[in-house]
């Protein structure tokens, strides 16, 4: 039984990417929207008695939500035997506890939206801090893809003597693993956070490292905020510009040019949100991934 998979509008690269790995047959889906802001969706094909995989990043994903949820419920309507959905980056894992009074915890409800549309999940590095495992807040089996090899193995082939830097606590976990596989030191900052766009960040004695190039690593880069402190900090210790690694690169508005003007060296980015840094493909590990899910 031939398996097909599905691509979100902007996600046809991985999607196509994922056909060539596990020999999948591509159909296309239109999804549109409608003057009033409505969505529109409707499958291209017959699938009917087949099983169906949807590729769906979930980046600024108000915009994608519901139409990914109406997309679901044409393949399943149109008679696909199970549907699956890879969303390399994962939305709304944040709020993952209750920070004030009146607040939803974001984080269960949307587990609980997608868990009831699709039969299992394939994501990349969701961020995970509270919540210590996927299964808290999805009820369907999920995968996921850890990107600390790729990202190691970019560091190892293009940067000269690194020195890994978490710029706060949260990041510990991807910069600890991906020094471990690049065979490098590293360090975590302390990071205290004022607001959305006001964060100081507290850097340890460094002269030791003056002869290694920084590499900033952090899961997810939104405003930025935290690696510009960061930079800045380190070229004020006398540190090398650093590089800045990502591994969501979200980059809302003026992020990406904002890290580049505090000193930025480079900066670099997985493929799990398409932007221009994307130099660290991650397709062959999500699909070693789907490759365990798939009936």
């Amino acid at each position: 039984m031939k398996l097909v998979v599905i691509a979100m509008p902007g996600n046809e690269r991985l999607a196509d990417q994922l056909a060539d790995h596990l020999a999948l047959e591509r159909v296309a889906a239109i999804v549109r929207r409608f003057p009033d802001g409505e969505s529109h969706v409707r499958v291209e094909a017959s699938i009917e008695e087949r099983h169906a995989l949807i590729v769906c990043t979930l980046d600024r994903p108000d915009d994608k939500l519901v139409p990914l949820l109406l997309l679901s419920c044409a393949v399943r309507e149109a008679g696909a035997r199970s549907v699956g959905l890879v969303a390399p980056y994962l939305a709304y894992m944040r709020q993952d506890t209750r920070f004030k009074p009146g607040e939803t915890i974001s984080a269960r409800h949307i587990g609980a939206w997608i868990s009831r549309h699709v039969d299992w999940l394939v994501t990349v590095d969701p961020h995970l801090h509270r919540i210590a495992d996927l299964s808290q807040v999805y009820s369907i089996p999920s995968r996921i893809v850890p990107a600390a090899d790729s990202v190691a193995r970019w560091v190892r082939s293009q940067v000269r003597q690194p020195l890994l830097i978490g710029p706060d606590e949260e990041s510990a976990q991807w910069v600890g693993a991906v020094a471990q596989r690049a065979n490098a030191p590293f360090i975590v900052l302390t990071k205290h956070r004022r607001g959305d766009r006001d964060v100081e960040v507290s850097v340890p004695d460094v002269e030791r490292w003056q002869s290694h190039t920084p590499v900033l690593v952090d899961d997810i880069v939104s405003t930025a905020r935290t690696m510009i402190e960061t930079v800045g900090h380190l070229r004020r210790a006398g540190l090398a510009a650093p590089v800045c690694v990502a591994v969501h690169a979200v980059f809302a508005q003026t992020a990406f040019e904002d890290l580049r003007v505090a000193g930025a060296t480079d900066i670099v980015s997985c493929d799990t949100i398409e932007h221009p840094s994307n130099r660290i493909a991650l397709a062959p590990a999500i699909a070693a991934s789907v490759r365990e899910l798939l009936p």
